[in-house]
């Protein structure tokens, strides 16, 4: 809420204009166009963008009633009784401009907690703009990999992807060995390599990254000029920038190797001693 506030004396629009406020770090194909003009046919304060999920006990809830206002805002349900819908708040809103004013400076503030509930004891208009398009929580680096192979095959639909969608998009100036194999929505940055014989499925290899021979990168996020060794096995796995996962290295779903950081050949396994 505070960062919405600081904005406030940079808006040139006036006091009944439209605010867009997006999460950073959601990936979401959602009609933004046709959530301003509910906000202007309901002549709403805030509008939310509400997606339905399967499972909601990860976030917070946001029950409507049949002409769309928010009726709560709900804590994460720790209880089956709790989960009262599988509306959640998906992550942009339409602020009416004059209401930005309002929310208090100098300490930190909650739109969820505070703002948004604020508006409904106040008796505003606060709706909920429900979408069931594509919608991605990008909280952790498993989901950022997930973003970026929907991305690459389709699945999340962008016009900022360059070129066509497939198995695969590899940047100018990457190198791919003729016989390895890319697939599952992977992304091979500029000036990376991938050698003979490599497998990489549904990963992201940043710039200047490097696979050799032999080895098998799956779900993983390699970082800038980081190195894979040959025969490596890494499933689930963040590599950081300008580290180094040596030769037979296995390196399974939850492993994270801090950037700059080398391990040296067979230094880590999960798989019987060869």
């Amino acid at each position: 809420g505070g960062a919405i506030r600081h904005v406030a004396p940079y808006l040139q629009s006036g006091p009944d204009d439209p605010v867009l406020v997006f999460n950073g770090d959601v990936l979401s194909g959602h009609d933004i166009a046709g959530q301003v003009q509910r906000w202007r046919d309901d002549s709403a304060d805030v509008s939310l963008y509400l997606t339905r999920v399967d499972d909601p006990r990860a976030y917070g809830l946001v029950p409507t009633d049949e002409k769309g206002r928010v009726l709560q805002f709900l804590e994460k349900p720790s209880t089956p009784e709790e989960i009262v819908t599988d509306q959640v708040n998906a992550g942009c809103y339409v602020f009416r401009r004059s209401l930005i004013d309002s929310i208090p400076t100098g300490r930190p503030v909650s739109v969820e907690r505070e703002t948004f509930p604020g508006l409904l004891e106040s008796g505003a208009v606060v709706t909920g703009f429900v979408d069931d398009g594509y919608w991605l929580d990008l909280g952790t680096p498993l989901a950022f990999v997930q973003g970026s192979r929907d991305l690459v095959t389709g699945r999340a639909p962008s016009p900022a992807l360059p070129g066509r969608t497939g198995e695969f998009l590899v940047r100018p100036g990457a190198e791919v060995a003729d016989d390895a194999v890319l697939r599952g929505g992977t992304f091979v940055g500029a000036g990376a390599t991938v050698g003979s014989g490599a497998v990489i499925e549904g990963s992201s290899l940043f710039d200047g990254a490097m696979v050799a021979a032999g080895a098998h990168v799956k779900d993983s996020v390699i970082g800038s000029g980081a190195i894979i060794g040959s025969g490596a096995y890494l499933d689930g796995v963040v590599v950081g920038d300008r580290a180094v996962v040596g030769p037979g290295n296995e390196l399974v779903r939850g492993a994270r190797v801090w950037p700059g950081v080398a391990l040296s050949e067979t230094s880590v396994r999960f798989s019987s001693d060869r």
